[in-house]
């Protein structure tokens, strides 16, 4: 008996030692891989637009603090890998697009709704300025219910606000292809050839006359 005392006086609190030893090292561990809380947990979001050449679409959201790229494309159509020419030719279905990726933490799908109308002609029916077809529509591309409801609503206030109807689709959105690499970011690799562009299609002089 005098044994046994002996040894649960050695053995059984070197165990217990062994095992606070043990669960502190563990929540140590989980600390190390959790996040704290000043710590960002990055995101990433994905919002389609179309407005008519889209070339011209990229430049306004580039400048948006919170937008991580823009892509010029195309998107809602019924053929699979679209090129410029045919898609241009109005023979695919789609229309010229970009797509956007952006940290909804620093800016909000609505921000992008303001700054794509503000961007565009809203009242016009297959065409967008001097581009004219249904390859030049205007359309917002949603993912869910609430960017579908966020565009629904400024369309109808728009065109509360103007007294006719908005020709702007919304709809689901479908896959997007990426344009070929020359039409990536052609307002900075041709700038002059780009502002050439902009103004002979009586762009800016139109939005002036729409938004003031």
């Amino acid at each position: 008996m005098k044994h046994y005392t002996t040894m649960k006086r050695v053995f059984f609190p070197a165990l217990l030692s062994a095992f606070l030893l043990f669960w502190a090292l563990l929540g140590s561990a989980a600390d190390d891989a959790a996040p704290s809380a000043d710590q960002p947990v990055s995101a990433e979001a994905v919002a389609i637009f179309a407005g008519g050449c889209f070339w011209c679409m990229e430049p306004p959201f580039d400048k948006l603090p919170g937008v991580l790229s823009t892509t010029s494309g195309y998107t809602d159509g019924h053929k699979a890998n679209p090129g410029y020419k045919e898609v241009s030719a109005g023979t695919t279905g789609h229309t010229e697009a970009v797509e956007i990726r952006y940290d909804p933490g620093q800016v909000t799908y609505s921000t992008l709704l303001e700054v794509f109308w503000r961007n565009i002609d809203p009242f016009a029916v297959d065409r967008q300025f001097c581009d004219r077809g249904s390859q030049y529509r205007s359309g917002i591309y949603y993912r869910n219910d609430e960017e579908r409801e966020l565009a629904e609503a400024g369309a109808k206030a728009i065109s509360e606000r103007f007294g006719k109807p908005v020709a702007t689709e919304v709809k689901p959105a479908t896959r997007f292809y990426p344009a070929e690499d020359y039409h990536q970011d052609y307002y900075e690799k041709n700038p002059l050839r780009y502002k050439f562009y902009r103004r002979g299609c009586g762009r800016d002089k139109r939005l002036q006359e729409i938004w003031g």
